[in-house]
């Protein structure tokens, strides 16, 4: 079974599970419809009490009978259950409900994303009679327009134009399925080789940098993920390397103490690489699981931030050679094309090994995600999908293509 098809049985079989509120009212109204003779009842009363003692006792016997055989039946399908419980792991159950927790958090988080995309679609079809020229171009700028990228929209565009001629479609309603289908394809297409896991070391300490401009929500994203780790009961270390700016040392501070976990941290405007130094010797002396490094944002000096960058790895590596494991970029959703042009800047800049996409529920720009998995060819790692502590999630390509399309899917007559 192909992407698609995932996504298309997913959405059917909501719609199946689900009763319709038409059709609940319907069962409310025929229960409601159905007389009571309120004369029978009262005959079968007045029959029941001038029974005969003997007849009494028989129908008491029976009754007994059929007591015991249901009790005896009872016990037998309450053992069946739990000899079936006992086959089915707890850790199995928990694990299922965590995927549908985590499944119902893209669907939530990807609401407003999914709503644009619906709503710029509805637009193109009432627009069009006909799939003409005009149309495709006009699907282009609706692609665009909808933070999927340029490159991304004219792919699937030229994509969908050899489909309509293949089927020879010819009104725009037949083929809103084969747009959402084309982008599911190209999407998973670029992402044969991609590796979406974070870099854990399963012996030693893992290192990860986190890059990106201020107020992307990069320390939040640490502390999230600090927390998450900490729950899986990983000893976890944060280095506050964003010395730059003194308000990013408080807050990483502030985060330490929700998440439960130390940082080691510097004076403000103090070297950096000092305060990493420090925070791996830290980290191997206590024999720590995870250390998180937060560094500074000044993108806007290119050369400064990439020396400073280069300096920190050096500091690490001298410890361990094959740190950091992960340099994650932390870019904001709800900037769309601009997270793109962050992104492509600080690849230039550094070795990038994955993005922390934040603030994906907060914006209707989540096509951002196939623009960049299309253009920059750097895997999604973790995905912001709400403000609480346990809301970053790691990146799930069928979670984010479901929560995505599903909902925009035409069902077959």
């Amino acid at each position: 079974m192909g992407f698609f098809d995932k996504i298309k049985k997913a959405f059917m079989s909501d719609k199946e599970t689900k009763p319709t509120e038409n059709e609940l009212e319907e069962k409310n109204q025929d229960s409601m419809e159905q007389p009571v003779d309120s004369h029978e009842i009262n005959e079968a009363t007045e029959e029941q009490l001038n029974q005969q003692p003997e007849e009494l006792e028989k129908n008491m016997d029976s009754e007994e009978t059929i007591t015991d055989e249901t009790e005896n039946a009872s016990v037998a399908v309450v053992n069946s259950a739990t000899e079936v419980a006992e086959l089915v792991a707890p850790e199995k159950i928990a694990e299922v409900e965590e995927e549908i927790i985590v499944q119902e958090k893209y669907e939530k988080g990807l609401e407003k994303t999914r709503k644009t995309f619906s709503e710029r679609l509805n637009e193109l079809f009432a627009n069009f009679r006909s799939v003409d020229e005009d149309f495709f171009e006009e699907l282009e700028e609706t692609l665009i327009g909808a933070d999927v990228g340029f490159d991304t929209a004219i792919k699937i565009t030229e994509a969908l134009r050899k489909e309509v001629k293949l089927k020879n479609a010819k009104k725009p309603a037949a083929i809103q399925n084969t747009i959402i289908e084309k982008m599911v394809d190209l999407y998973e297409a670029e992402g044969v080789d991609e590796n979406n896991a974070l870099n854990i070391q399963p012996e030693g300490l893992t290192v990860m940098l986190f890059v990106g401009v201020n107020g992307v929500g990069k320390t939040t994203s640490i502390g999230k993920l600090a927390h998450e780790f900490k729950q899986d009961g990983k000893k976890v270390l944060l280095a506050a390397a964003d010395t730059f700016r003194a308000g990013a040392i408080d807050q990483l501070v502030v985060w330490g103490e929700r998440a439960g976990v130390e940082v080691v941290r510097g004076n403000a405007g103090g070297d950096p690489a000092a305060v990493v130094f420090d925070a791996v010797e830290r980290a191997k002396t206590e024999n720590a699981d995870i250390l998180l490094v937060d560094t500074a944002g000044r993108l806007q000096n290119k050369v400064n931030l990439m020396k400073e960058l280069e300096k920190i790895k050096r500091v690490i590596q001298r410890e361990i050679p094959d740190a950091p494991h992960e340099v994650l970029l932390v870019v904001d959703a709800t900037t769309g094309q601009n997270a793109m042009s962050q992104a492509k800047q600080f690849k230039e800049t550094t070795d990038v090994t994955g993005l922390v996409l934040s603030k994906l529920d907060g914006t209707a720009k989540g096509g951002i995600v196939l623009a960049i998995r299309n253009e920059l060819h750097l895997p999604v790692k973790l995905v912001g999908l709400g403000e609480g502590i346990d809301d970053l999630e790691p990146f799930d390509a069928n979670d984010f293509a479901v929560g995505l399309f599903k909902g925009l899917l035409k069902m077959e007559e």
